[in-house]
């Protein structure tokens, strides 16, 4: 299918605008302003943990320059998608965050079928049904988990999925793991993911309270992981705790390369957005720091955007590099890895030609399955948006 081509619009506004605006400048792609245009990279300055054996491995690193191939349109006509989950045979199952259900799409037909609408779902500004994820033992549990936003929190529950039930009617009742994360108009994070490990991972935002970020005893402003059943997971930095990082604004991509290092995508505020190579206890530095700094108590991260240029959401490993879906930038990044640097600077693909990308996630064998998101309310929906997309990759 033609995808229609969309012209980025770039707005200037005056000083006093621009700090009326610094409290969500770019988050899901907002207004943003200020920090220059030209992506950078650097190495993970800071403190660190000590690496482990896979840390300290040689890696090979991808070549400098890669390429990107639209392969065809899986599907479209979708309503705010957000998150997306690969099943074992192939389909997959997307979110819709204002609309609070769960849609099963035929990867090779492209056709719809709606599982159901999650109960206790308050979509509200960035809030709604967000990720998803399916369990490490879903080829016999069938469970779905998801995050989402109610109305006093933001919490993590997990589905029975029948597809033996009536269209509509497959989803078990939520069964809550976890609850308590703070909630906002913006910066809800949402992102969950299961790692190598088998444990559940989380992407939460600050809600605007910067003040969040930098207090471990509170979920906002985190990385949070904990077992599939909602518990602390073994080996986590502060004691009887989820908080697995902090100093976070709103972590909406979550991903491990092929030596299970965990990288995540930052929304920055007004100047800088980020990618970071998580270390279990680390303190990435918002609200003091956005971007780079010299300060050894912050972790810098490897590679950093300006805020025109990204608003990243959703990251997915693929050929030795990060691949980060921009909001308000309309475009995808591939930062080529080497170790846990970036070798080379950070390159952009389909700039403009599909509108706001929220979502990327490894469909394996040099390909990714790509979310569109013009219908989220900050996009300009053209006829069949929003699309997922199939992408072939180096």
């Amino acid at each position: 299918m033609i995808v229609q081509q969309r012209r980025v619009v770039t707005a200037v506004l005056a000083a006093a605008a621009l700090v009326m605006t610094a409290g969500c400048s770019s988050d899901d792609g907002g207004p943003a302003f200020g920090g220059g245009t030209s992506p950078s990279s650097s190495g993970a300055g800071g403190t660190e943990s000590a690496a482990s054996p896979s840390e300290q491995a040689a890696d090979e690193p991808p070549p400098d320059k890669g390429s990107v191939k639209v392969v065809r349109t899986v599907t479209e006509d979708l309503d705010s998608p957000w998150g997306l989950a690969p099943l074992p045979e192939g389909d997959l199952l997307v979110s819709s965050r204002d609309e609070g259900t769960i849609t099963r799409v035929d990867e090779e037909s492209g056709e719809k079928t709606e599982l159901g609408e999650v109960s206790g779902v308050a979509p509200e500004g960035e809030g709604g049904l967000l990720g998803i994820a399916l369990s490490p033992e879903f080829a016999s549990d069938h469970l779905v988990y998801a995050y989402f936003t109610t109305v006093s929190d933001n919490r993590i529950v997990r589905m029975l999925y029948d597809e033996n039930k009536p269209s509509g009617d497959q989803l078990g009742s939520p069964d809550t793991i976890f609850k308590g994360i703070p909630k906002g108009y913006i910066h809800n994070g949402g992102r969950i993911a299961f790692g190598p490990d088998k444990m559940l991972y989380a992407g939460a935002g600050e809600t605007g309270q910067t003040g969040l970020a930098q207090d471990t005893k509170s979920l906002g402003g985190k990385i949070l992981r904990m077992t599939p059943e909602g518990e602390p997971a073994p080996g986590n930095p502060f004691a009887d705790s989820v908080v697995y990082s902090y100093g976070h604004r709103n972590v909406q991509g979550l991903a491990w390369d092929d030596k299970q290092r965990l990288w995540a995508a930052e929304f920055g505020q007004d100047t800088w957005d980020e990618l970071n190579q998580i270390k279990p206890g680390g303190n990435y530095g918002w609200p003091v720091v956005e971007g780079e700094s010299d300060n050894s108590k912050y972790l810098n991260p490897i590679a950093q955007w300006s805020t025109d240029d990204a608003s990243p959401s959703g990251i997915a490993y693929a050929e030795g590099s990060i691949w980060m879906a921009g909001l308000k930038g309309e475009r995808l990044w591939r930062i080529p890895l080497d170790g846990t640097k970036a070798s080379a600077d950070p390159q952009a693909f389909l700039e403009g030609d599909h509108g706001r990308l929220r979502t990327v996630v490894s469909a394996g064998g040099g390909r990714l399955w790509l979310v569109t998101s013009e219908t989220d309310g900050r996009g300009s929906p053209a006829a069949g948006d929003d699309r997922i997309l199939e992408l072939e990759v180096t």
